[in-house]
């Protein structure tokens, strides 16, 4: 299955859509998936730690800072790698996005 983000870019841009309108578009793609995977993974997370909590030694089996600063800091890196593309699809030019599909 091909990604129809690519046109729908070209065609909100053609019908007149302002760059902020393209970058929240593009962001909120990225945001949805980075939720998702980080709800997944901190649930997964407390699901291996209680299974492995009988090795652990030193720290709680739940360890607050690790599982806020864990997640907090990919949040930031999946946003900024989100919006270095939004950026870029802003200011493309709808033709010739149009053209290539």
């Amino acid at each position: 299955m091909r990604d129809a983000m690519p046109s729908l870019i070209g065609v909100r841009v053609a019908m007149g859509a302002k760059p902020s309108q393209i970058v929240r578009l593009v962001l909120r793609r990225g945001v949805v998936l980075t939720t998702c995977g980080i709800v997944l993974g901190v649930a997964g997370a407390f699901l291996v730690t209680w299974v492995l909590s009988a090795i652990l030694y030193g720290i709680s089996s739940t360890d607050l800072v690790t599982f806020l600063a864990v997640p907090l800091a990919l949040a930031g890196v999946a946003l900024t790698a989100s919006w270095i593309p939004a950026r870029r699809a802003a200011s493309v030019d709808p033709l010739e996005t149009l053209r290539c599909e």
